[in-house]
């Protein structure tokens, strides 16, 4: 009899066991198809939007130019009146801007974009703002970042200062600003460096110029390189292994290697020379090795830049310049070169008049 009760107990725990595992199951079920309608009405949403902006292209260009020359020059009496609070100007740009341009960037096939090092720099230099502002490691490490491969690719890839396109504005903004925000900390806002300052030392000497050059290297170089490797390793694994068989399937999905190796290819230029050296079948290896390089070499120089204030004031001036000379080669070069493209499309797609006539001849639905 007891073994019969046994039994039951045993086959009616194990029903319970079944029944309670099957509604785990519906359940992250359920969560999973949730997920999926709220992404595919959020992407629906970004093309939607996107659409409607290129309709309006020519007023939102007009629009643009016109807020962003104001705001530039709004944004150089905040920088000369109240230099300490450009920090929150560009807490509240990246903020605003950044999902923005996923929502055009999505339409466009252009969001692995936002993968690149340049938003994984600028979010761990948002959350050193805004969480831990008096982090003096990380303080460094984020300098090293900023002054070194974002401020660089500014130069390198040939960002252009064009007050018409917000997409250009932006790229520019988010290579340019940390480093402005660094160098008014550094050097126009002492009483940032208040909480940092070491112990035993008087309060006129700053913590850069009391501390060893070992300690200084050490977050300044090491440890950023570190997180750079960190960031390569994940890029890699995202990019390359979980959604390669979706960049496979769509050679339209843009990436930084496939974005940069087009325009390479075009120009013939350098970089994709370079890239071929080992073979046209090693060209993404060499990618990631040539920015590593670009990596090692931008990083070492943020040491110097950190120590001088000559340096690094000059520093922002080539900046500024590159992208300002920039954004006027693109306005008298590259913009008519477009233009005159976009007006040779419009006449393949526009209908003859032979075409025009036979469509007026069509009945309305409906008569």
């Amino acid at each position: 009899m007891s073994s019969t009760e046994d039994t039951d107990d045993n086959s009616y725990a194990g029903h319970r066991f079944q029944r309670v595992k099957q509604r785990f199951k519906d359940r992250s079920k359920r969560v999973q198809q949730t997920k999926e309608k709220t992404k595919e009405i959020l992407s629906k949403h970004a093309v939607k939007i996107a659409k409607h902006a290129e309709e309006h292209e020519s007023f939102i260009t007009k629009v643009t130019h016109f807020l962003g020359v104001f705001a530039y020059g709004g944004f150089c009496f905040i920088l000369g009146a109240r230099p300490q609070d450009v920090r929150y100007i560009y807490c509240l740009f990246y903020i605003t801007f950044v999902p923005l341009r996923w929502i055009y960037y999505r339409y466009k096939k252009w969001h692995y974009y936002l993968l690149d090092f340049c938003y994984y720099a600028n979010t761990i230099f948002l959350i050193m703002l805004l969480f831990f502002p008096r982090n003096q490691k990380l303080f460094m490490v984020t300098f090293s970042f900023a002054e070194g491969p974002l401020a660089w690719a500014l130069i390198v890839w040939r960002c252009s200062l064009v007050f018409s396109s917000v997409d250009k504005l932006v790229s520019v903004l988010i290579h340019l600003l940390p480093g402005v925000v660094f160098f008014t900390i550094c050097w126009w806002d002492p009483a940032y460096f208040k909480a940092m300052h070491p112990e035993g030392t008087e309060q006129e000497v700053s913590w850069r110029q009391v501390e060893s050059k070992s300690f200084l290297c050490t977050w300044l170089f090491t440890v950023p390189l570190i997180a750079y490797v960190l960031w390569q390793v994940l890029y890699f694994l995202i990019v390359n292994v979980l959604r390669r068989q979706r960049l496979l399937k769509d050679p339209e999905v843009m990436t930084s290697y496939r974005g940069l190796s087009k325009k390479a290819q075009k120009a013939n230029n350098i970089w994709w020379q370079l890239s071929g050296i080992l073979g046209d079948q090693n060209r993404p290896f060499m990618y990631i090795l040539l920015q590593a390089i670009f990596t090692v070499a931008t990083m070492a120089l943020t040491v110097p830049i950190f120590l001088s204030y000559e340096l690094h004031l000059t520093f922002q001036i080539l900046k500024v310049s590159a992208a300002v000379w920039n954004g006027g080669n693109f306005l008298l070069e590259v913009m008519p070169r477009q233009v005159v493209l976009k007006e040779r499309k419009k006449l393949e797609v526009a209908p003859t008049p032979v075409e025009d006539r036979s469509q007026e001849n069509q009945p309305v639905s409906g008569e």
